[in-house]
C-alpha cells in the first residue's frame, strides 16, 4: 500500500534543516506520520515545494517529490502555473493508492479531484478548528476558499483532531469526520531538566496573543520566562511590524528570553526544561506544543480549550500569573498537575494508538 502526502510546505520540517525557517504544526504532524507509516511498513511519498532539494530526495524511507518553488510565478497566473500544474504532474508521478493531505487550503480541492479523476483515495485532515467553519477559513481568496470546499465535500474520509471539529464538519459541511488524534515521539536525547522556566512557543502573529505572555512576565519578575518564535509567513496572518514589536517588547524585560525562530530539534531540549508551558491562542486545533508539554508531564496554562481536562483555563492575565505562581510554589500541585498530563498524552496520543486507526481508515479508502 502506498500513502502519499501532499505536504507543500512539509520539507523543511521533514529534512530537518535548520537553514529553513518553516515549522507549520500541520507539517511537523505529517512528518511524523509519514514516518509512523513507514515504520509500519507502508510506502510513503510526500510532494513538497522545491526549496532547493533534488526530486525523489529520500528522506527516512520516504521518497519526497518536488512541486513548484514557493514564491515562484507571477501572481494570479501562478495559480495555474506553476503551482497546478506542477502539483499535479507530481502527484501522477507519485502514483500512489491514497493521498494525505492537512490543513485547510486550496489544495484539499485539487487532491480530491486528482484522486477522482484516477481512481485514488483520498484522505484530507483537519488542523485548526477554524478549517471546518464556513467564512472563518483561513484561506484569502474566495475562488480558493470554494476550491476548497469542494473538496470537503468530495473527498473519501475527513480526519478531525478533536471532538468540536467533528461536529463543525458535520454543521457546516454535512460530512463525518473520524476522530483520529495527533500523535508525538519524544525523542530519543530528551532528558527531565530543572523544570525552571515558563515556556511559550509558536508563530509571532496576533492570533497567537503573544503579548499576553509578555504581560504575565512582567508580573512575575521572580520568574524566567523564555518565548520560541518566528514570524509568520506573508499572508493571512502576517501584520508588518508585529514580530519586531514583539521582540523589542520582550527585550526589555529581564526575565524574558526571546530566542526567535528555532529549528525543531532545538526546541525540544526547552520543553525537558520548562516548569510550565503557557498557551495564549484565539484559537487552536490540538497544538503540537500541547502533545510536547504532556509527553513530558509539563502542565499547560491556556486560553484554549482542546476538550481535555488537564489543561489549566484562563481568560485573564492576573488568573495565569496566579496559576503560574502556584504551579511554581506548590509542589505537590505541580507534581499532580504533571502526572495527569502524561498520563492524558499516553491514553490519547501515543503512535501506537494513532497508527492503528489511520491503518484502518487507509485500507478503508483503498478499498
Amino acid at each position: 500500500m502506498h500513502v502519499c502526502f501532499v505536504a507543500p510546505y512539509a520539507w523543511p520540517v521533514l529534512s530537518r534543516d535548520p537553514a529553513l525557517k518553516v515549522v507549520g504544526g500541520a507539517e511537523v504532524q505529517q512528518a511524523i506520520l509519514a514516518r509512523l507509516l513507514v515504520r509500519a511498513g507502508y510506502r510513503v511519498s510526500m510532494i513538497c515545494c522545491d526549496y532547493g532539494q533534488r526530486d525523489r530526495a529520500l528522506v527516512d524511507g520516504i521518497v519526497v517529490y518536488k512541486a513548484f518553488k514557493p514564491e515562484e510565478g507571477l501572481p494570479v497566473v501562478r495559480f495555474v502555473h506553476p503551482r497546478l500544474t506542477s502539483m499535479w504532474q507530481a502527484m501522477r508521478a507519485a502514483d500512489a493508492d491514497v493521498y494525505y493531505q492537512r490543513s485547510s487550503a486550496v489544495w484539499t480541492g485539487i487532491v480530491s479531484a486528482f484522486c477522482r479523476w484516477h481512481g485514488k483515495g483520498s484522505i484530507y485532515a483537519g488542523a485548526s478548528d477554524r478549517d471546518f467553519v464556513l467564512g472563518d477559513e483561513q484561506i484569502k481568496f474566495a475562488r480558493d476558499r470554494w476550491i476548497y470546499r469542494r473538496g470537503l465535500a468530495t473527498v473519501d474520509a475527513i480526519v478531525a483532531q478533536n471532538k468540536a471539529q467533528v461536529e463543525t464538519c458535520r454543521k457546516y459541511h454535512g460530512r463525518e469526520a473520524v476522530l483520529i488524534q495527533s500523535c508525538y515521539e519524544l525523542p530519543k536525547t530528551s532528558r527531565s531538566g530543572k523544570r525552571d522556566l515558563v515556556l511559550w512557543v509558536g508563530t509571532i502573529h496576533d492570533q497567537k496573543r503573544p503579548e499576553l505572555f509578555l504581560e504575565m512576565a512582567a508580573r512575575l519578575p521572580q520568574r524566567r520566562f523564555v518565548m520560541i518564535g518566528g514570524p509568520a509567513a506573508k499572508g493571512e496572518r502576517f501584520r508588518p511590524g508585529y514580530y519586531e514589536g514583539i521582540r523589542d517588547r520582550a527585550a526589555k524585560l529581564p526575565n524574558v528570553e526571546f530566542t526567535g525562530f528555532l529549528p525543531l530539534a532545538q526546541v525540544e531540549p526547552w520543553f525537558d526544561r520548562a516548569r510550565m508551558l503557557v498557551s495564549t491562542s484565539v484559537y487552536e486545533g490540538m497544538p503540537n506544543v500541547f502533545l510536547q508539554a504532556w509527553a513530558r508531564g509539563v502542565p499547560i496554562v491556556s486560553t484554549v480549550d482542546v476538550g481535555v481536562s488537564v489543561n489549566r483555563l484562563f481568560k485573564e492575565v492576573d488568573e495565569a500569573a496566579r496559576q503560574i505562581e502556584q504551579l511554581f510554589e506548590d509542589e505537590g500541585q505541580w507534581s499532580e498537575a504533571s502526572s495527569l498530563a502524561r498520563e492524558h498524552f499516553r491514553a490519547t496520543h501515543s503512535p501506537e494508538q494513532v497508527v492503528n486507526q489511520y491503518r484502518q481508515l487507509i485500507e478503508k479508502v483503498a478499498a
